[in-house]
């Protein structure tokens, strides 16, 4: 039996990534803009590429196709890089701006240059969930983590999980995203069930990471109870690189996070009752026992001389048998309600 779920509200991350390809203006720009669309948390990734890809790793497909075929992928992520004196200099701009930074290291000397910039959450991305050793060093730092769930197998997220957990994290630590990796991914891919899923078995905030194009898919990702959302924007999809195209624009991403506030306030908390706008209708909207011809005083009321109609401020429908076959206690017109019945 699951138990009711403490409802959050939506963690929106815009996310910037490798978009500002390696300028740090652009990145500053995305800031400003991630902010001004009301994201709560603006992420980039921070890598040294030496350390996290080799000399002889290809590209993924999708990555070719937005880049070439000439280049390794190295040469291509290394166009990409930031250096951290440039993230020192986000981090205060995005504090000046009034938004949460996040940046996701891909290497663990980048895990120690975040942490001395006092990163408040770590994003781990779904291609590090079988790194033991960056995964330990993570975990050690005993933060909240969201971890990135695309391309596992479900004995993978419950192996990082296990780990998490060894290390002295609790559940309320940790938020899986389900995320699909590719880019953009297809909807028929996608899998959103996959989201109360991970409630079930984990036991954990669940989210979702969106690689796929435009905004319906996190709207309905917010409406399956995902507590983040994590999207790509762009500052423009024209620009070459890796991720542009299965990104949002800067008005995109403004208009995604007001429809999931939107989604979010039509979810409520699962408790039916009455709302406050329906409380004023019932009264119209709902019926009474009313006469339905002319009944004088004693007369037994019956089938033949009562109804149900409009509107609900008088003897519930429900007390149907209740009244029938009583006495009236004062003589009625039609449509009048029925105040009570006499003795039968």
């Amino acid at each position: 039996m699951t138990t009711r779920r403490e409802h959050k509200k939506i963690f929106i991350i815009a996310e910037a990534g490798v978009n500002h390809n390696g300028s740090i203006e652009r990145a500053e720009q995305m800031i400003y803009a991630a902010k001004e669309a009301g994201a709560d948390a603006v992420k980039f990734q921070t890598f040294r590429t030496e350390c996290m890809i080799s000399r002889f790793a290809p590209k993924a497909e999708y990555q070719k196709a937005r880049t070439g075929r000439e280049e390794n992928q190295r040469d291509m992520v290394k166009k990409l890089e930031l250096s951290f004196d440039a993230f020192r200099f986000l981090k205060r701009a995005a504090d000046k701006a009034g938004i949460l930074f996040l940046s996701t290291p891909f290497e663990l000397e980048s895990i120690c240059f975040l942490e001395s910039l006092g990163m408040p959450l770590w994003k781990i991305p779904s291609g590090e969930i079988t790194n033991l050793p960056y995964l330990e060093r993570i975990a050690a730092t005993k933060k909240p983590i969201l971890l990135s769930t695309g391309m596992c197998e479900m004995d993978e997220i419950r192996n990082a999980v296990r780990l998490f957990e060894n290390y002295g994290l609790g559940k309320e630590m940790l938020t899986l995203l389900h995320c699909t990796t590719e880019y953009p991914t297809p909807e028929e891919d996608v899998n959103l069930r996959v989201i109360p899923e991970f409630q079930r078995e984990f036991g954990t905030d669940v989210g979702y990471s969106d690689h796929t194009l435009g905004i319906e898919i996190p709207i309905a990702a917010a409406a399956l109870g995902a507590n983040v959302i994590e999207k790509h924007f762009t500052l423009d999809k024209a620009l070459e690189g890796p991720d542009h195209r299965a990104s949002l624009d800067a008005d995109e991403l403004a208009e995604m996070v007001k429809a999931v506030r939107k989604t979010e306030a039509a979810l409520g908390d699962g408790i039916k009752k009455p709302s406050e706008c329906e409380r004023q209708n019932r009264i119209a909207a709902r019926k009474s026992i009313v006469a339905m011809t002319r009944i004088r005083r004693g007369e037994v009321l019956t089938e033949q001389n009562i109804t149900v109609k409009r509107p609900g401020n008088g003897i519930s429908p429900m007390k149907w048998y209740e009244v029938l076959g009583t006495t009236a206690e004062r003589d009625y017109e039609k449509d009048e309600r029925i105040e009570s019945g006499g003795e039968r």
